[in-house]
């Protein structure tokens, strides 16, 4: 009886095919049943990543928006110390130009004095109304220097003391106050007491 080979080689390749068929099939099949059941441990997986993502996410634009707010508040900050060192600026300039002013004052009465010296022999020997009105003359004069000073005291004593702050201090330090106002007055009326005095001389 002639052994049937063919049959044997075709037995054998098809033992050969189902052996290697059936690994592949179940290493195909093993995802599949986990993508179509959705659950299990990949399922818990991509939830906890997806929380974790949100929550760095959340974390940072929190963290964004404390370091927006923190570096507007530095600017406001910065703003204000701004405006603070600009009004004090401006009160500084003002208070040298009020000082300024009141020394011209008080140099003007100073060399009106000196001026009044050169008629004072012949003031002194003439009338008593003469003489009156030179002594008031000068009194007004001398008062005008000692209003100058004092008043260039008060606005330096105010320019140190102002931390610029407030606008309403602007107008209190820039200006001499009484004695500021009334120094070119005393100048004035103590020339035209002189010049009085000359006259009825």
């Amino acid at each position: 009886m002639p052994i049937p080979w063919l049959q044997i080689i075709d037995a054998a390749l098809g033992v050969a095919n189902f052996a290697r068929g059936r690994p592949a099939r179940t290493e195909n099949a093993e995802p599949q049943q986990l993508a179509e059941s959705g659950g299990g441990a990949l399922g818990h997986l991509e939830t906890r990543l997806a929380g974790v993502v949100v929550a760095a996410l959340r974390e940072a634009f929190d963290r964004d928006t404390r370091r927006l707010e923190l570096e507007r508040e530095q600017i406001e900050s910065e703003r204000r110390r701004a405006e603070r060192a600009l009004r004090l600026e401006l009160m500084r300039q003002a208070g040298d130009r009020e000082i300024g002013r009141l020394r011209l004052v008080a140099g003007a009465a100073i060399a009106s004095w000196l001026a009044t010296l050169f008629f004072s022999a012949r003031l002194i020997g003439g009338p008593i109304g003469a003489r009156v009105a030179l002594g008031c003359g000068w009194a007004m004069l001398l008062s005008a220097v000692a209003a100058g000073f004092m008043a260039q005291s008060t606005v330096a004593d105010r320019l140190r003391s102002a931390n610029g702050d407030n606008d309403a201090a602007y107008a209190t330090v820039v200006s001499g106050g009484p004695l500021g106002a009334l120094a070119p007055w005393l100048v004035v009326l103590g020339l035209a007491a002189v010049g009085l005095a000359v006259l009825i001389a």
